[in-house]
């Protein structure tokens, strides 16, 4: 049987590695496309592109370019894959998980209750029936039914989100804003509604939002180095304020990937992936929204789900496709930024995944 095993690996051998030697030249071939993309202009911004498929490594590069943390210019940077990068909103997404292993620890509430009761603090305002009738689960679809502004530049201080940093009391902020239709009904884009869920999971877990990720995320994923950047209260921004590298990220597109898995660990409960995938808003141009993730506009489950940021960060996640990519850029308040995520997506790593 031995000798039998020998000759059979003798045999294939030669196959194996020009099935190697192929992968590795469809590999160089994709980087060298998005070099050259990137040099032409056609991606301009961009700092960093990793596509990753089924736990293969298809394309890794980094460009140098002008970058920010948090609003700060920071120069020109030569990213790599040790270089924290602001995530800005894809840590809106990861704040979804975060609940989601709370929920199973039994530390937060059910998405079914009220989430005004959860702030005792404020009984003036959960006096309010219509402010009662938001639940935890409007406030992850981003479905409050209060006033809420982003559309104006995140430097102007009349930006919802800006104004709830600048506000002496954030979650109060947050909560008393002006009821304005039934919650459940309309989407409305809500970096409070992130700032209420990661409040929820400090005071649960009795410490703050970046230790618990820190332990319960980060540690099991062997994600080691992270920043997580607070507001002038000291309190982490569960909305914006996450930086890390983009294999760390992408570490986490691969356990969702996985069902929540990584290492033969559980790290983030399948049902809540699937809680998180399911529809719950459908919104312009197709895309639909779940518990902070943005939706592929077919299936259900959905071919494909994402993590979008300022700039042009983004985590795109194929359920389907086995992909996973991220990119890293600079563009910050551009309102044209998502083009170039979506351009390595759709035209270099979806391509190179459908000639193979």
């Amino acid at each position: 049987m031995a000798i039998r095993s020998w000759l059979v690996a003798i045999v294939l051998a030669p196959a194996l590695l020009m099935q190697a030697c192929a992968a590795l030249a469809n590999d160089q071939a994709l980087e060298a496309k998005l070099t050259r993309a990137f040099t032409s202009g056609e991606l301009p911004g961009l700092h960093s592109a990793l596509i990753i498929r089924r736990g293969e490594t298809l394309a890794e590069l980094y460009f140098p370019g002008a970058d920010e943390s948090w609003g700060r210019a920071l120069g020109v940077r030569e990213h790599g894959p040790d270089s924290l990068h602001d995530l800005r909103s894809v840590t809106k997404s990861i704040t979804s998980l975060l609940y989601g292993i709370a929920l199973s620890e039994g530390l937060v509430p059910s998405v079914d209750e009220p989430v005004v009761s959860q702030f005792p603090e404020y009984a003036d305002l959960a006096a309010d029936p219509a402010r009662k009738a938001i639940l935890i689960r409007h406030v992850l679809s981003m479905r409050m039914g209060t006033a809420w502004d982003e559309t104006l530049p995140y430097t102007d201080p009349r930006n919802s989100e800006i104004a709830m940093e600048l506000a002496p009391d954030r979650y109060r902020y947050v909560l008393e804003q002006p009821v304005i239709s039934t919650p459940g009904e309309q989407w409305n884009y809500s970096g409070g509604a992130t700032a209420l869920i990661g409040r929820l999971i400090a005071k649960g877990a009795g410490m703050p939002l970046d230790a618990y990720a820190r332990d319960k995320l980060f540690k099991p994923l062997g994600i080691l180095r992270f920043e997580w950047r607070r507001g002038g209260d000291r309190e982490p921004s569960a909305a914006s304020g996450l930086r890390m590298t983009a294999p760390d990220l992408a570490r986490i597109g691969l356990m969702i990937q996985n069902g929540g898995r990584h290492a033969g660990r559980q790290i983030v409960p399948e049902d809540w992936l699937k809680q998180s995938f399911r529809a719950r808003a459908s919104l312009q141009g197709g895309l639909r929204y779940g518990f902070f993730w943005w939706l592929h506009p077919k299936g259900d489950p959905p071919l494909g789900v994402a993590a979008f940021g300022n700039g042009g960060q983004r985590l795109s996640i194929g359920l389907e496709s086995g992909l996973t990519v991220v990119v890293f850029a600079g563009n910050y308040n551009d309102p044209q930024a998502w083009k170039v995520p979506v351009k390595v997506l759709t035209d270099f790593a979806l391509p190179a995944v459908r000639n193979e």
